[in-house]
C-alpha cells in the first residue's frame, strides 16, 4: 500500500500555519481539483479528496495535535477518528461551508435541495430622440412599452382550452436532471421541458404554447435637463417578465438629441452665428439675441469688431450636468458689406480714412476702404 504524503505538504502549508492560512490553503486546492473543472483527470481527482482529507484532520485541534506527535497513526483507525471519503458527496458534507454554506456549492453538484429560481426577464431597449429646447430644460415624456404578458385565453398556462400542462418525464417535474461525470452527478437544466418541470401536449391556440402576448402599457419618465447624446438609463424591473418565477429585466433608454437649427452645442455651450453691419463692427453697438429657451438677450458689439470674433453672453447655454450653473452662449459676428458702392458710400469712406489721417497710408498701411474691399472681393 503507498505511503500516505504528510498532511502539511498535501496543503502546502508550514507545520506552524495558523487555522485561516489552512482554510485558505485548502479551499484553493479544491476548487482547483474539482472533478467537473478537470472531468477524466484522476489525479486532479485524487488530489481533490486528499486535501479534503488533509484539511479534515489539520483543521480540527485534537486531531492536529496527535497527527503532529504520532503523524498518520495518531489519526486513523476507530480510535484516531481519520476521515474517510468515499465519494464526493461525504466531502461537501463535511465542508460544505467552505463553499457558500447551507450546501449551496454541494446542491449545485449533486442535485440536493430545492430547485434554483427561476431565470431572470430579458432586458428592453427604447431609444428617445429629444430637442435641444427640452434638453435646456428638462421634460417629461410617456412612452408605450411592448411587454410579454399572460396570454388572456390560457391565463397564461398555454394550454388548450379544458387541458393542463403534464409533469415532464425526462425530469419527473423537476426541471433538473443529474448527469454522472467521474464520481460526481451534476445537476443540469432538463433539456425537455428547458427547466419548466412540465410539458404542453396541446397548445393554446392563442399564444401557441407560450402562455403570453405582447401587450402595450404606457410608461412616464422624467428626464433631467443637461442630457447629452448617448445618456443610458436603466429603470430597474421594467424589462419583460422572468421565466418560472424569475424576476423582471429592466427597461434601458437611450437618449439621442437632435441638431438645432440655429444653435450648436459644445458641452454646456451653445454657439450660433449673428451677423452685424460694418458700420456695427466699426462703432459698436447693442444686438437683440435669441436664446434656446426663447427669451431674448442684448448682448454689446464692441468697437472694432472683427469678422469671426466670437462674444460670449455667460450663463446662457445649457445647464451643468452637476447643477452647477449653466454653460455659456457663443455667438460668432459674421460683418455684412455691400460688394457693391454707390459713388456717395465710396466718398464717404474715403473721407472716414482722411479723418483718421493720412499717417497709415505713408508707412504703407492700407487704409479702411482698402480693406473692406479686400475682404470681400
Amino acid at each position: 500500500m503507498a505511503q500516505k504524503r504528510d498532511y502539511y505538504e498535501v496543503l502546502g502549508v508550514d507545520r506552524k500555519a495558523d487555522d485561516d492560512t489552512i482554510k485558505k490553503a485548502y479551499r484553493k486546492l479544491a476548487l482547483d481539483n474539482h472533478p467537473d473543472r478537470n472531468p477524466g483527470n484522476a489525479a486532479a481527482e485524487k488530489r481533490f479528496k486528499e486535501s479534503a482529507e488533509a484539511y479534515a484532520v489539520l483543521s480540527d485541534g485534537e486531531k492536529r495535535a496527535r497527527y503532529d506527535q504520532f503523524g498518520h497513526a495518531g489519526v486513523e483507525g476507530p480510535q484516531g477518528g481519520g476521515p474517510s471519503f468515499q465519494s464526493a458527496e461525504d466531502v461537501f458534507a463535511a465542508f460544505g461551508d467552505l463553499f457558500g454554506g447551507n450546501g449551496g456549492f454541494f446542491e449545485q453538484f449533486f442535485g440536493g435541495g430545492r430547485r434554483s429560481r427561476g431565470r431572470r426577464g430579458a432586458s428592453l431597449k427604447v431609444d428617445i430622440e429629444l430637442t435641444l429646447e427640452e434638453v435646456a430644460t428638462g421634460c417629461k415624456r410617456t412612452i408605450e412599452i411592448k411587454r410579454p404578458t399572460p396570454c388572456e385565453k390560457c391565463g397564461g398556462n398555454g394550454c388548450k382550452a379544458g387541458t393542463q400542462p403534464k409533469k415532464c418525464k425526462t425530469c419527473s417535474g423537476h426541471g433538473r436532471v443529474l448527469r454522472q461525470q467521474g464520481f460526481f452527478q451534476v445537476q443540469q437544466t432538463c433539456p425537455t421541458c428547458d427547466g419548466a418541470g412540465k410539458q404542453i401536449d396541446e397548445p393554446c391556440t392563442a399564444c401557441k404554447g407560450r402562455g403570453t402576448s405582447p401587450k402595450s402599457s404606457p410608461l412616464d419618465l422624467t428626464i433631467p435637463a443637461g442630457i447629452e447624446t448617448g445618456h443610458t438609463q436603466r429603470i430597474a424591473g421594467q424589462g419583460e417578465p422572468g421565466d418560472g418565477g424569475g424576476p423582471p429585466g429592466d427597461l434601458v433608454i437611450v437618449l439621442h438629441v437632435k441638431e438645432h437649427e440655429v444653435f450648436t452645442r459644445y458641452g454646456d455651450d451653445l454657439l450660433m452665428q449673428s451677423r452685424i453691419s460694418f458700420r456695427q463692427a466699426v462703432t459698436g453697438d447693442e444686438l437683440e439675441i435669441p436664446t434656446i429657451t426663447g427669451e431674448t438677450v442684448t448682448m454689446q458689439i464692441p468697437a472694432g469688431t472683427q469678422p469671426g470674433e466670437k462674444l460670449r453672453v455667460r450663463n446662457h447655454g445649457l445647464p451643468r450636468g452637476d447643477g452647477g450653473g449653466r454653460g455659456n452662449l457663443v455667438v460668432q459676428v459674421q460683418i455684412d458689406v455691400p460688394k457693391k458702392f454707390t459713388s456717395e458710400q465710396e466718398e464717404l469712406l474715403r473721407k472716414f480714412d482722411e479723418l483718421d489721417g493720412r499717417k497709415g497710408k505713408k508707412n504703407g498701411k492700407k487704409t479702411i476702404f482698402e480693406k473692406v474691399k479686400d475682404i470681400f472681393s
